[in-house]
């Protein structure tokens, strides 16, 4: 199985950026953590404070992998264009959410991505991740 985690802006500073809302954990430790909890799973990261590498990064791998794991961060709140490019791939994507979107601002109760994902984790921290990943395991062993 192959797998893509996608990330937006700013997640590039988790493990110092605002911990008591998204803990002291680095994505790069995290990231290896999942690789040895899942051997069985091809993953590709990519990580873009810039909205368009994002869309060119889930164009590229949206008709290569079996699941995109997609944390667009502030672009959830938006960017059309990332949802709309969601809209034009194959590969199914989960949307996810380290922190409880729903008990923080106004603005980010609304995202652009919801509508075009398989699903989505909010407010798990990091372990929204594996969650996922476990969701695309699941589902291609119920195919």
């Amino acid at each position: 199985m192959k797998l893509a985690i996608i990330n937006g802006p700013n997640l590039n500073l988790l493990g110092s950026r605002e911990p008591g809302i998204y803990g002291t954990q680095t994505f790069e430790s995290y990231y290896e953590e999942l690789q040895i909890a899942f051997p069985q799973v091809s993953f590709q990261y990519f990580q873009s404070n810039i909205e368009g590498e994002i869309i060119d990064a889930i164009q590229k791998v949206g008709f290569d992998v079996d699941g995109i794991l997609l944390n667009a961060a502030a672009y959830t709140h938006t960017s059309v264009g990332i949802g709309d490019c969601i809209k034009a791939i194959d590969a199914p994507v989960i949307e996810i959410h380290i922190s409880n979107t729903f008990a923080r601002e106004d603005f980010r109760h609304t995202s652009f991505i919801t509508p075009a994902a398989k699903g989505v984790i909010v407010g798990l921290g990091m372990d929204g991740y594996r969650l996922g990943v476990e969701s695309f395991i699941q589902q291609k062993k119920s195919s």
